[in-house]
């Protein structure tokens, strides 16, 4: 078990003491995508709810800056930058995540709670007109760390 960061030798789970490592720059990279047909990828800006790339970007950004409340292990860090961009693509919606911060710990989970977050309003916003879509390949496409 000692190999898991947030469980302990004991096999319990904990948070991570972060305190001992050193401030860094920190960023990481993640990516969502929403499959849909491709009438309703040429309705996103347009729907019965509003624009739904948008609103999808925003609530990315919102749903970085809550991580910690979302993710139990998760440290709430001082994010110093989010950024989130929906792309509409042939099949569907790429989402782009971006989050910054100059901290103990990484970002990795704040990138991905965007992309992911902004995948599910995308969903969210065309349910009403299109029953086949799918939330998929949510992965981190890079982190970085260098010295502050």
């Amino acid at each position: 078990m000692s190999e898991l960061s947030h469980v302990d030798e004991s096999g319990r789970v904990r948070m991570v003491d972060v305190g001992s490592k050193p401030v860094s720059r920190r960023r990481a990279v993640a990516r969502a995508s929403v499959r849909m047909a491709p009438a309703t990828a040429e309705r996103l800006r347009g729907l019965p709810k509003g624009d739904a790339l948008a609103t999808a970007e925003l609530a990315g950004v919102m749903a970085a800056k809550r991580t910690s409340d979302l993710i139990p292990l998760c440290h709430p860090l001082p994010l110093t930058s989010v950024q989130v961009s929906a792309l509409v693509g042939a099949g569907g919606v790429e989402i782009i995540a971006t989050a910054e911060a100059t901290w103990h710990t990484g970002v990795e989970m704040e990138a991905l709670v965007a992309a992911s977050v902004a995948a599910l309003t995308a969903y969210d916003m065309a349910k009403a007109i299109d029953k086949e879509m799918v939330v998929e390949d949510v992965r981190l496409l890079e982190k970085t760390k260098e010295p502050a």
